[in-house]
């Protein structure tokens, strides 16, 4: 969890050196096109931490129609989003909102919201979405899961839960209680759990996050394992730092053609500079424990800071792809063509505004990346929900 926002950008190389370095240029498509504007009675931060999904594991339904002709392109192709939403207290309990797309992000319509259904406090931080590649347990293929942090106003108490649609994310229904801690507050000796990120692996769902609760650690990075999204397996250390003030966290997941994994998060205690973002690469997701992490830096010099995001994309110039990481000091992207080698990384301007734990979305043609701001803390007024698209050229 970021202790303040970061908003120095470093500035580009030349154009022309940037395009003899670089594997691919990230062009601009579409955007920034705004999601939502919070209401001015919204409190700070009005909207943080926004994530999307697109559909493309759904089964056609021709009974929802009775006109057989017209495809139902939510079946697949939809784009769902969600964010930390900040609404008054004279609201309600806080929610998390799902807004919709149906045209690759041009438009955007309120769909449906999750509301905490169980603990009565709410549900305030770290929405994570996913879609059910195949089934696990019960739960079939295209099943929507949304994994959030329900935490009551005063911030006494947090508590990483599971919800599921089986409607394509039209209904929300709670499943299961992940991990539970203390007050949300960021801060050594303080016993919370932050940020889940929910990944499918081998049959099972993987749930990361970073947790406080280890008296040995400031924070640390840990995941769990389901095989029927009902009980949970131990906590399994992800990362750790034996300085007991280093505060590792923010864990994202992606998977490289090569079968390797990569893991992004942000490093309070790197001795490049306070939360340098970090990665680390394991031939399996459950053993980055025992993996080296090392720094994100680009052939110009940047070391991105703060609340990383990692997704990779078949696009790029073989068939490497390319991994795009996302940090909350840069709006630049940070590409890598060679699967995380570390001289590698190279620094390609967007025009998507910087966030603070700023997501990615590759899109269902593989080519186009989206990017999912917002807003920075400490910017509350400015902090509405935008979209930005890149394109990333093939072969």
């Amino acid at each position: 969890m970021l202790l303040k926002a970061f908003s120095t950008i470093v500035s580009l190389l030349p154009a022309a050196l940037l395009l003899q370095m670089a594997p691919a240029a990230a062009v601009p498509i579409m955007g920034p096109v705004t999601i939502y504007t919070p209401p001015s009675d919204y409190t700070n931060e009005r909207t943080l931490y926004a994530r999307a999904i697109q559909l493309e594991h759904q089964k056609s339904d021709e009974a929802e129609s009775d006109n057989y002709s017209m495809p139902y392109l939510q079946d697949n192709g939809l784009i769902l989003s969600t964010w930390e939403n900040y609404s008054p207290a004279n609201e309600g309990l806080t929610y998390f909102p799902i807004y919709s797309s149906s045209n690759n992000g041009k438009k955007w319509n309120n769909y449906s919201s999750v509301h905490d259904q169980v603990n009565g406090v709410g549900l305030k931080y770290q929405p994570d979405l996913y879609e059910l590649p195949r089934d696990i347990g019960s739960f079939k293929q295209g099943t929507i899961l949304l994994a959030g942090n329900s935490i009551p106003r005063d911030l006494s108490t947090t508590q990483i839960d599971l919800y599921a649609s089986t409607d394509k994310g039209k209904t929300w229904k709670f499943i299961s209680h992940i991990a539970n801690g203390g007050v949300a507050l960021p801060n050594n000796g303080e016993t919370p759990v932050w940020e889940p990120r929910l990944m499918e692996y081998n049959g099972k769902l993987i749930c990361y996050y970073s947790d406080q609760r280890d008296p040995k650690y400031g924070q640390k990075m840990v995941h769990q394992i389901t095989s029927d999204l009902y009980n949970w397996g131990p906590v399994v250390d992800d990362v750790t730092s034996p300085v007991y003030d280093h505060r590792p966290g923010m864990p994202i997941v992606a998977h490289l053609p090569n079968g390797q994994y990569i893991m992004t998060y942000e490093f309070y205690g790197a001795p490049e500079t306070a939360f340098a973002v970090y990665y680390k690469l394991s031939d399996d997701p459950t053993t980055f424990g025992s993996k080296q992490g090392q720094v994100i830096r680009s052939q110009d010099g940047t070391v991105p800071v703060g609340s990383p995001f990692v997704v990779w994309t078949p696009a790029g110039p073989d068939d490497n792809g390319t991994l795009v990481v996302s940090a909350s000091s840069n709006s630049e992207v940070f590409l890598n063509s060679k699967l995380g080698a570390a001289d590698a990384w190279v620094k390609v301007a967007t025009d998507s505004p910087p966030a603070y734990t700023r997501a990615e979305l590759v899109l269902k043609d593989s080519k186009r990346v989206a990017l999912i701001a917002g807003g920075q803390l400490g910017k509350g007024p400015t902090n509405s929900v935008t979209w930005t698209t890149i394109d990333i050229p093939r072969k």
